[in-house]
């Protein structure tokens, strides 16, 4: 297969002070490359690059991929783009609605601009698009690909602003490939976890893991019947730069995850089981931990083929080592 990149491109990361975006980093600067780093530190945080920080080849700034002129600026000095910036988690959406649609829109335009603009004079930047499961919205089938429909609740949900905004970014980069041939690849995210990864913002494997380590109720919403998939982020960012460095994945979407199925419940008994055998569950309603008006998704499971025949891709580490390798960070 092509490879795009060559050593020593520099790499453009945005939110590379995030959990993903900081374990990316570490794998760009691991081969040989520049990694050019901005973050606001809205949900990222400065000691996740503490292990790089000091390379040679990263340059990090502290600004908002808001700013059109700091946008401008970097995107020019890039040989490839991978925008990881965005408005996160559950928790967050809950509360900050405005910020989450705003943040997640505005700012992917603003960088699909300068690299249209680029592309027009001759440059054509690979870019990679972070989404997510949540542009699924509650379609009800078990399995979700990436030519599914997606099926979204009423305006009156906000949990649902998350997921659209995130769709009007995928919406926005296959249009940038259509009319612009700019190589673009949108990712969809199912539950990333991993080392760095904080419970903060409601991430639930973070959550529970800390709780165990503390002693206390891990705090399972609902009946715990809900089945999600955990991909560790080693994988994932791998995934996502063979992606960008393959010319056949441009121009589509791709799941990224883990396609291994497992109840909210169980992985609460597993994390309990492997971290701190005395710990307990409390099971609590959406209502106390959000409001009423949020609607939960019951099962999200990706179909992986896609993924899998473009670039050969398959999870590595179970859940049992996932979970162990966030407990060994977190101690």
């Amino acid at each position: 297969m092509t490879q795009l990149s060559s050593p020593g491109s520099t790499h453009l990361i945005t939110g590379g002070a995030g959990f993903i975006g900081s374990h990316l980093a570490q794998r760009l600067l691991a081969r040989g490359d520049k990694v050019l780093i901005v973050d606001d530190l809205s949900t990222g945080q400065h000691k996740n690059l503490a292990p790089i920080i000091d390379h040679e080849n990263l340059e990090y700034i502290e600004g908002t991929v808001e700013d059109d002129r700091l946008v401008a600026e970097v995107v020019g000095r890039a040989d490839s783009v991978y925008h990881l910036a965005a408005a996160v988690g559950v928790a967050l959406i809950a509360k900050q609605p405005i910020q989450t649609i705003e943040r997640n829109v505005y700012p992917t335009q603003l960088i699909l601009d300068r690299l249209g603009e680029r592309a027009r004079r001759g440059a054509r930047i690979p870019c990679f698009i972070a989404s997510t499961s949540e542009v699924y919205g509650k379609n009800p089938k078990p399995v979700w690909s990436e030519e599914d429909d997606l099926v979204f609740g009423a305006t009156t949900k906000p949990r649902w602003s998350y997921g659209v905004s995130k769709a009007i970014d995928e919406f926005l980069a296959l249009a940038f490939y259509k009319e612009q041939q700019l190589p673009v690849v949108v990712g969809r995210f199912f539950n990333v976890v991993g080392p760095r990864q904080t419970g903060a913002y409601g991430m639930v494997l973070p959550r529970f893991v800390e709780a165990a380590l503390k002693g206390e109720k891990l705090v399972v919403h609902d009946d715990g019947a809900q089945i999600r998939c955990f991909a560790h982020v080693d994988d994932v960012v791998g995934a996502v730069v063979k992606l960008v460095d393959t010319p056949q994945a441009h121009g589509r979407v791709y799941n990224i995850g883990s396609d291994t199925p497992v109840s909210i419940l169980e992985l609460a008994k597993r994390v309990i089981e492997r971290v701190n055998p005395k710990a307990e569950i409390d099971f609590r309603s959406y209502s106390d931990a959000y409001d009423e008006s949020f609607e939960d998704i019951r099962r999200r499971v990706p179909d992986l083929t896609r993924i899998a025949a473009t670039i050969g891709y398959a999870p590595t580490q179970d859940l049992d080592a996932i979970i162990d390798s966030v407990a060994d960070s977190m101690r």
